[in-house]
């Protein structure tokens, strides 16, 4: 069985007649292997990792393939700062628990819900949630504490370079 490279899958789909493919099923195709992707970072990264650490997901959208996202999976210690097109778990190593913390849909998608916030359906109020969280800052604020960072951080603009 030959397999079609993305590239021809996109090029199929973008001259494909715009109402035949629907923004459900291009969620369900990006999420089909996902759950399998998460347990195979955590595979990767316990054999590095000894003790509790955390699973980042990264959503990229293809430069020449408009219609085409793909997800990165990787592995740190560390809690990530906060960004756009990141979804972030915790992985208990003693109990071998994955948990949820949060996720930032693109800037363009946090600038939408934010101005839309009171028309949100029911269905997306979490994620509103999580980008108002990101907005004022409480999801940076949980970063540092997890952590055990300052709340109050040098700045940037009070470095002074003396190489």
């Amino acid at each position: 069985m030959t397999r079609e490279t993305v590239g021809k899958i996109s090029s199929d789909l973008i001259i494909k007649d715009p109402e035949t493919t629907s923004p459900i099923e291009q969620m369900q195709e990006c999420l089909t292997d996902y759950e399998k992707n998460i347990w195979e970072c955590v595979e990767r990264c316990m054999k590095d990792f000894f003790e509790d650490f955390y699973v980042i997901v990264i959503t990229k959208k293809e430069r020449l393939m408009p219609n085409v996202y793909r997800n990165f999976y990787y592995g740190r210690l560390s809690c990530p700062t906060p960004d756009w097109d990141q979804t972030v778990y915790k992985y208990k190593r003693g109990t071998g628990q994955i948990i949820f913390m949060w996720v930032i849909p693109s800037k363009d998608a946090c600038e939408y819900l934010t101005m839309n916030a009171s028309y949100v359906v029911k269905e997306e109020q979490q994620l509103l949630k999580y980008v108002l969280a990101f907005n004022d800052g409480t999801l940076m604020h949980l970063a540092k504490d997890l952590n055990g960072e300052k709340e109050v951080s040098v700045e940037l603009r009070d470095f002074t370079w003396k190489g």
